[in-house]
């Protein structure tokens, strides 16, 4: 398998990178993205890269976390960054772009590399192989379950519920009292973090082909897959608080007590904090991830961007970068080297992998930020501070820097595969 194709998941900031440096490394790559077949309504174009929130990648300036990062990057040959230079506007000292261009820009250099084919359609199994995993927060509950089989573990309560029990609970869900939204508000939910009340009202067994899919569960009572499943994810390390997954809602406090109270286990459950409409998929990295970002239940399958833990276009490019290196590492035999920790890259490799917090921190995805650098010694200004960081993360760039590996000659022919339908998922 090593000279196979490597598949990248996911055509974002994250994605692109990878498939980018993957190629100019010597190999071929098959980068799946489910635009345009399937668009997720935070999505407006059918382009690679494309920036959804702003067409900002915030301060360029050398001294400041995120500076440091484009700078590094820069230094790279980060497809990301260097797209971004190329269809750069004014917005003072911040990078910002035009976006139709920048997205067109990234998916040219893709191109040119002769070693990406693109394959449209939504990916809900994990195929064959080495598999980069790169699709963002808003990962498709598809794939999620799929990876799930591999990141849930004994991390997870699974709560069965029969045919009865299951109709039951739609039709209080249904009924539940629900937040009445103000005049000026109109609520718009994203596809893929439904409130479960929209999703009960759209069908009787929507929510079983949503958060409470029973795919890859048996009940071992039975030896039999529920009609539907609850899932609980740990919260603390003690394992005293649990979330229920993917129970985004609208109803009110008092109807979430009640009717998830109802629940088979939950009747005695104390209530820490209820549901609200918002979703970031993301994984436990320091726990899940080998240093190599690759997973450690599946060596085979890596990880990059905001999935991983990295918020921001930047910090995803980066991430996307690094798991370049790693997978390149992997199929060439030789080792993985991280950047110091001490560099804007390396700090964010500090965060992914959990070394720039203290033990039994819970883990929350962040922005590159100095927090996450090895602390400097002795008391400065702030500014003086900035600098300080600045200057030993460029001495130490620059001794890691020539151990990066260099690009070859890239395949002479670029290539589109024709879209994919995916089989439509049978009824549980």
């Amino acid at each position: 398998m090593a000279n196979a194709p490597i598949t990248v998941i996911g055509a974002g900031l994250a994605g692109s990178e990878v498939a980018f440096q993957l190629a100019r490394l010597g190999h071929d790559v098959v980068l799946r993205e489910q635009k345009p077949l399937k668009r997720s309504p935070a999505h407006q174009s059918d382009g690679v890269a494309e920036l959804v929130c702003s067409n900002s990648m915030r301060s360029d300036n050398p001294e400041s976390a995120i500076g440091m990062l484009h700078a590094e990057l820069r230094r790279v040959g980060s497809v990301i960054l260097h797209s971004a230079d190329a269809h750069r506007v004014p917005a003072g000292d911040a990078l910002a772009v035009e976006r139709e261009g920048f997205s067109g820009e990234v998916r040219a250099r893709l191109m040119r590399s002769g070693r990406v084919t693109f394959v449209p359609g939504e990916v809900t199994e994990l195929p064959e192989g080495d598999v980069v995993v790169a699709t963002g927060p808003l990962t498709s509950e598809g794939l999620t379950a799929a990876l799930a089989r591999y990141t849930g573990g004994d991390d997870y309560l699974n709560l069965p519920l029969s045919k009865e029990e299951y109709t039951r609970f739609v039709a209080e869900v249904r009924a539940g009292q629900k937040v009445t939204p103000h005049a000026f508000e109109e609520p718009k939910y994203f596809e893929g973090c439904l409130p479960i009340e929209v999703m009960a009202e759209r069908g009787e067994q929507v929510l079983a082909f949503g958060p409470m899919k029973p795919v890859g569960l048996v009940d071992p009572r039975t030896g039999k897959r529920p009609w539907a499943v609850v899932q609980l994810r740990m919260e603390d390390r003690a394992g005293t608080a649990w979330n229920l997954v993917g129970f985004q809602s609208r109803l009110t406090w008092g109807e979430q007590k009640r009717i998830f109270g109802m629940l088979p286990g939950l009747q005695n459950a104390e209530w820490l904090r209820m549901g609200q409409i918002h979703r970031n998929t993301f994984l436990d990295s320091p726990r899940l991830l080998a240093p190599d970002l690759s997973l450690k239940a599946e060596p085979r399958i890596f990880f990059a961007g905001q999935i991983t833990g990295v918020e921001g276009y930047v910090e995803s490019a980066a991430c996307g970068y690094l798991c370049a290196l790693a997978v390149h590492a992997r199929r060439t035999g030789s080792p993985f080297v991280p950047p110091p920790g001490t560099t804007a890259l390396g700090a964010l490799y500090r965060h992914v992998t959990g070394e720039a917090h203290p033990p039994g921190a819970p883990y929350q995805p962040t922005n590159v930020v100095f927090a996450l650098f090895p602390p400097l010694e002795g008391r400065m200004q702030k500014a003086q501070k900035r600098q300080a960081y600045a200057a030993r993360a460029r001495v130490d760039f620059d001794g890691w820097a020539p151990r990066v590996p260099h690009e070859v000659a890239p395949a002479p022919v670029p290539r589109v595969a024709a879209p994919r339908v995916e089989a439509p998922v049978a009824a549980p």
